[in-house]
């Protein structure tokens, strides 16, 4: 249902967001993605005046005289987000949950990509897939985007990330831009990562939040594990337990950006507790430098 705080929700995301995408990214973004080349579309008979350079001797050879391809600029792109909701995300520890900062990614991701006339489209996963939303235009579909992350209620709480990309690369025949924004909670993904990231263009967004990292002093304290619902009491006066939650975390963190690395795909680590501004622009400059 669209109650009121949440259509005022929405519309405060928005403005904030809009207002970034206008002002910061409005070039970013459209240098980054757009202009990297042409694609093929056919091939033509030579005319008088015509490039020898796009002369394709193969089919010349074949008829017997001179044949050119023809490309095409890439006219519109499709970007998809590919957003975790498991019970994980529902955390933070500061103003807003990760949740409510995927939120805000999709905005920006959804306004710049309507901003450049490119289609846009939506998959919200836990440990099964929640929803698919197809790719389309239109400020109006971008502004469904931003009340299904913020708002949508998942059957799941654990997460899947190697079922959400298999889902993917079944469904979104053609090359996409991917962002899957998740706090990479999970293994096993690793082989359909890489089958993905060859075909597609992947960028992880990784949501992050202190209090994952280490945890303060505050004695006996009762803890609910989100995706599970299991119940611990934890003494945070003990300083190997404030250890080994620390060790923990940097093995998940270990694990994904080897994973990023050794695959060759790029990702941006947002925390939730600072600006995602500054990532974001750091990685469309990043991203920028190597066209």
């Amino acid at each position: 249902m669209l109650t009121k705080e949440l259509l005022k929700q929405v519309r405060q995301i928005e403005i904030r967001t809009r207002g970034i995408v206008n002002d910061v990214f409005s070039g970013e973004y459209h240098s980054v993605f757009k202009g990297r080349g042409i694609e093929f579309s056919e091939v033509r008979e030579y005319n008088f005046g015509d490039d020898i350079r796009s002369i394709d001797w193969n089919v010349s050879a074949r008829f017997g005289h001179p044949f050119v391809k023809i490309f095409e600029e890439e006219r519109e792109l499709t970007v998809m987000l590919l957003v975790d909701l498991s019970g994980s995300l529902v955390f933070g520890s500061v103003e807003k949950t990760k949740q409510q900062i995927a939120a805000e990614l999709s905005a920006i991701l959804a306004f710049s990509a309507l901003k450049n006339n490119d289609k846009v489209g939506l998959i919200l996963f836990t440990d099964r897939i929640e929803k698919f939303v197809p790719p389309r235009k239109g400020k109006s579909h971008a502004l469904r985007i931003i009340r299904e992350v913020l708002s949508f209620q998942p059957e799941g709480n654990q997460t899947n990330i190697r079922q959400a990309l298999e889902y993917f690369n079944h469904t979104i025949k053609k090359k996409a831009i991917l962002f899957l924004i998740s706090d990479f909670m999970d293994t096993g993904y690793d082989k359909i990562l890489r089958i993905v990231g060859k075909k597609h263009d992947l960028i992880g967004v990784v949501l992050r939040d202190q209090r994952e990292k280490s945890i303060i002093n505050a004695g006996l304290i009762k803890f609910r594990d989100a995706e599970t619902n299991e119940i611990r009491f934890v003494d945070t006066s003990d300083k190997a337990v404030r250890d080994s939650i620390t060790k923990e975390y940097n093995r998940w963190l270990e694990y994904r950006r080897n994973l990023f690395v050794s695959s060759r795909l790029d990702s941006i680590d947002i925390e939730t507790s600072g600006s995602y501004v500054k990532p974001l622009v750091d990685f469309f400059k990043l991203r920028e430098k190597r066209w």
